[in-house]
């Protein structure tokens, strides 16, 4: 199989691990080796729930057993979407009331770029620098790392970029500007939270000028923080809200929600302002539902702040600089990008799966499960730390 895969699917890069998978359930990816592996990763943010939660593979089950796909989006009403809307309408504070359903995460920050528009009549869009937002035309359009660009220009004109927790940076922002878009956690950058009131102050610029603030929480966004979206640390509401990854319990999806003004305008001038077939299939749609209602009432997120100070308690090294992050996104700084590729090959051939950020790879990825288990967690850090200890003492 591993011939097969290198031989007739797309890579996307040059060193593909090419790990063989025979199933996933949990914690833990089993290979065909047959060997087990703690996965700290989850789909990169994907797999809230874990693999292959039972209440998700119900979910999908149930829907298989009615109907599959049966129209482009918008046209019929059919539960499992309409379920789905309704309840992150009821989980979400004012004035966010209506969502857009998706197949991914670039595909709803496309889609809120364009409503933002729209909406406001505006051409000018503000973004930061080293986010990340997707690899779609207008997703990588406002993305912030020209490396990951440059070779797809011309990309969506008027896109101007501000640095990250900078309010120096706020002038650049006019009456002129559509929208800002950023992630509430700069994912690919290294796990950077906000600080200093930082998106509060933002708010209220684009307040002050008529421009749209879109938040990005494709990784933060369905528990990862302790809360349903991170947005709700910082005090704010955004005027548009991205999600995507996680909220399918590992199933592709996106989504983008705003209130019923805005999202409205959509659906005239032109009509079909944006249109996708897929977006808000009913197997889907049943296991994002399923996967939200267990997020919502199971108390898993309650979880989080005491799972992650205990990683922090355990990750700590003479190898390891910082930690950055909030919740269960959590980026250990290993100093440069050879030894963390080092160590999280290293991780592997001892069992655990770990990760590197995108721009950051001095950066190891710490995104597992919610459902993990505090003795997963001290089981996994373990490996790590034994990782280290054994280039530490060569």
């Amino acid at each position: 199989m591993q011939n097969d895969f290198f031989k007739y699917q797309a890579q996307t890069t040059q060193f593909a691990a090419g790990f063989e998978v025979e199933k996933a359930a949990g914690s833990y990816i089993f290979g065909k080796d047959g060997r087990k592996y703690l996965d700290f990763v989850a789909g990169v943010s994907a797999n809230t729930l874990g693999h292959s939660h039972p209440k998700v593979v119900n979910a999908i089950k149930e829907q298989t057993d009615k109907y599959l796909h049966v129209m482009v989006y918008g046209e019929y009403a059919q539960e499992k979407p309409v379920e789905l809307c309704r309840l992150l309408a009821e989980a979400t504070p004012e004035p966010l009331e209506i969502t857009y359903l998706v197949n991914s995460g670039a595909e709803a920050i496309d889609g809120s770029l364009k409503l933002a528009k729209r909406y406001t009549g505006r051409e000018e869009i503000v973004s930061f620098k080293n986010s990340y937002h997707g690899n779609t035309h207008g997703a990588l359009s406002v993305s912030g790392n020209e490396f990951h660009k440059r070779e797809f220009r011309p990309l969506l004109p008027m896109v101007s970029f501000i640095e990250f927790n900078n309010e120096d940076d706020f002038d650049k922002i006019t009456e002129k500007t559509a929208c800002v878009i950023l992630e509430t956690i700069q994912g690919a950058a290294g796990f950077l939270v906000p600080n200093n009131d930082y998106l509060i102050k933002l708010k209220k610029r684009c307040e002050e000028v008529g421009a749209l603030l879109i938040l990005d929480e494709i990784q933060p966004g369905f528990g990862r923080t302790g809360k349903l979206f991170s947005f709700e640390h910082f005090g704010i509401v955004p005027d548009i809200l991205v999600m995507g990854k996680g909220m399918g319990g590992g199933v592709p999806v996106g989504a983008f929600m705003s209130s019923k003004k805005i999202m409205e305008t959509l659906s005239h001038s032109p009509k079909l302002g944006h249109i996708t077939t897929f977006g808000g299939n009913p197997l889907i749609a049943a296991a994002s539902h399923a996967t939200l209602k267990e997020v919502l009432e199971s108390g898993l997120m309650n979880e989080v702040d005491e799972k992650e100070k205990l990683y922090r308690k355990l990750l700590v090294h003479p190898k390891i600089k910082n930690i950055n992050g909030k919740g269960l996104m959590l980026a250990v700084n290993l100093g440069t990008p050879e030894f963390t590729l080092h160590i999280a090959k290293k991780c592997m051939e001892k069992g655990l799966i770990v990760f590197w950020q995108l721009y950051r790879n001095e950066y190891l990825r710490i995104s597992p499960p919610l459902t993990i288990s505090k003795e997963e967690i001290m089981e996994g850090c373990n490996i790590i730390l034994e990782a280290l200890n054994e280039e530490y003492h060569q």
